[in-house]
């Protein structure tokens, strides 16, 4: 399933990327509407207090703080991953670090992120995903 995980490693680049801000680059986080399910659901599990996002919940805060000053030169990678890919669906795991300026202090984190994955017609798409920062 080669070209399944090649899909499944674009979206997630996508994902990621469309966070950044450095070098005054403007974040692209309507991007997120492209690589997941209308109905898709995130969830933030950190601090072991989860909070249930839909699509527009998720992007509106994080748009804002991305444009308005609040997070600056920041970026998210993966660090590892592991995809199973079974039929129509997928799974993965993933190590990632990020970076930037809050409030005008660096930071530097990471934690991790499971993430589901359908095939439709158009393509995989994310239908959920649930992190944790370390």
């Amino acid at each position: 399933m080669p070209e399944a995980e090649t899909e499944i490693d674009e979206l997630m680049r996508r994902f990621l990327g469309a966070f950044t801000n450095t070098g005054g680059a403007r974040p692209d986080v309507e991007a997120i509407r492209d690589v997941f399910l209308p109905d898709g659901t995130i969830i933030s599990n950190v601090g072991g207090d989860p909070k249930t996002y839909d699509l527009d919940s998720f992007i509106e805060p994080r748009e804002r703080i991305l444009t308005d000053g609040t997070l600056t030169e920041f970026s998210e990678w993966e660090v590892s991953e592991r995809t199973e890919i079974y039929g129509g669906i997928a799974q993965r795991f993933s190590h990632y670090a990020k970076s930037g300026a809050l409030r005008g202090e660096w930071f530097e984190g990471e934690g991790r992120k499971s993430t589901q994955f359908v095939k439709t017609p158009d393509g995989w798409r994310i239908n959920s995903m649930i992190w944790d920062d370390a």
